[in-house]
């Protein structure tokens, strides 16, 4: 049976995005192995995936702050042998960054990427056997499904399946929506006000889940103007993936949180300000939308409308 191994190590909504190409692998090659090399804090993603046999974590952005400790060398000498116990038939670098090819090359196999036109930092190409032209255009899930097909030498099928499962998922949802108000860049953020006038149209029980302290200051100041509303304590990326699946909705601004919630079936409405929806929005969920684009904040009215259809 083939031996793959995947790489694809950042950033959380990246991670999410690669899971339809774990999924098509699985599908074309029945009984392969796959294995996956991801950031230490989105493991529990990758373990996700019931495909995957083995996560393989690494700390690139860890041991970057700790050059200078023997207990970093140790650890990246652990996983260097890791990544060297056994071959793999094929080792795809889904990522094609420069990080991600250095962290491909000490795998042994035949290395998969994409070519210098097609990756955002064309050095990487240098590190592969093998180069695969892939349009810069399309969705970041189309990307990464491509050059797996190309990879491994299987057409693409028409579903999409992220193959994401929480533990533990419930049979039902609880009446109650997911209010995901925090993201990485100030222009992807949704004013507050309309967070408030949202949560108040709802009628029903909002969660605000952080990650930060300002997060958790902005989840605070939104929770304390929405009726029966409430802030969340920190939670691990496993018990946020139980608190969507168990969701009745999840509504969220441009986060990879958002993408894990569609991802995990949950109906899901992403908000989108500052970033286009068509290269990065949720999609292949059967229950999601898109709302907005670049300079173009949805309006409250939008999103209970999508909201409802999403409902039925």
């Amino acid at each position: 049976m083939p031996r793959i191994l995947f790489v694809k190590t950042s950033s959380l909504g990246d991670v999410v995005h690669n899971g339809p190409a774990v999924s098509d692998a699985a599908r074309a090659l029945p009984g392969a192995e796959i294995d996956w090399v991801v950031e230490e804090p989105f493991a529990e993603v990758a373990a996700m995936h019931a495909a995957v046999r083995r996560v393989i974590p690494v700390a690139v952005r860890r041991w970057r702050r700790g050059l200078w400790r023997a207990s970093t060398w140790s650890e990246m000498r652990a996983f260097r042998d890791a990544l060297r116990a056994g071959r793999y038939d094929a080792v795809i670098d889904t990522q094609s960054l420069l990080k991600s090819a250095l962290i491909a090359s000490l795998a042994n196999g035949t290395r998969h990427g994409l070519d210098a036109a097609s990756a955002r930092e064309p050095l990487a190409a240098r590190f592969y056997d093998v180069v695969h032209a892939v349009p810069r255009g399309l969705h970041a899930v189309e990307r990464n499904r491509m050059l797996a097909a190309a990879a491994l030498g299987y057409g693409l099928p028409a579903e999409i399946s992220y193959g994401l499962r929480a533990a533990d998922a419930p049979a039902t949802a609880e009446a109650c929506t997911v209010l995901l108000t925090m993201t990485s860049r100030a222009d992807k953020l949704w004013p507050e006000a309309r967070w408030i006038e949202l949560g108040r149209a709802l009628g029903m029980r909002c969660l605000l889940p952080w990650g930060g302290d300002e997060e958790r200051r902005r989840a605070e100041r939104i929770a304390h103007g929405v009726p029966h509303a409430e802030v969340q304590p920190r939670l691990t990326l496993g018990e946020l993936g139980a608190l969507f699946a168990r969701s009745a909705q999840v509504i969220g601004v441009d986060t990879g949180l958002t993408h894990l919630a569609a991802a995990l079936g949950a109906p899901t409405v992403g908000l989108y300000c500052g970033s286009d929806p068509t290269l990065t929005g949720l999609h292949g969920a059967k229950r999601a939308k898109n709302l907005g684009g670049p300079g173009r904040a949805p309006a409250v009215a939008e999103v209970l409308a999508a909201s409802r259809e999403l409902a039925r």
